[in-house]
């Protein structure tokens, strides 16, 4: 297994009617951007339901500079109705992002869990709210 330094979250960017998973994201990247597979390592469905994307021995491609040590987790949705990032996520997705971040958290010990949007040179809202913020209010 490699080293894991960061668990970085993302979001879909898409609206909260947007019922999609990895099959369609994979869709994006491979088809869309070329890449020869789903970026992230993980999604988490409006219903919570956690979707395997890379394998987690493999790098992932979700944070340039920032793949090789690191899992990206994404949550689908991330945009509410206007279009406009908002953190409209559903109870599920919250409930399967906090087990999944502990469960991950014992794995990787010392790894830092940030947003993409806290990364160097990154303008994108994503994942559409403060994790830091959001992780102290959690107790993780």
């Amino acid at each position: 297994m490699r080293k894991i330094n960061e668990i970085v979250l993302h979001c879909s960017g898409t609206r909260p009617d947007a019922d999609i998973g990895a099959r369609e994201i994979r869709e994006w990247h491979v088809q869309g951007q070329g890449w020869r597979d789903i970026g992230y390592h993980l999604v988490i469905r409006l219903n919570g339901l956690i979707e395997t994307g890379r394998p987690l021995d493999q790098a992932g491609a979700h944070v340039a500079g920032h793949n090789a040590d690191s899992v990206g987790i994404c949550l689908v949705g991330g945009l509410g109705e206007n279009g406009r990032p908002e953190a409209a996520f559903a109870p599920e997705q919250w409930a399967a992002l906090r087990a999944k971040l502990a469960e991950l958290k014992n794995a990787f010990p010392g790894a830092h869990i940030l947003g993409h949007r806290d990364f160097p040179g990154v303008t994108k809202a994503c994942p559409s709210f403060d994790v830091k913020t959001w992780l102290m209010r959690e107790g993780l």
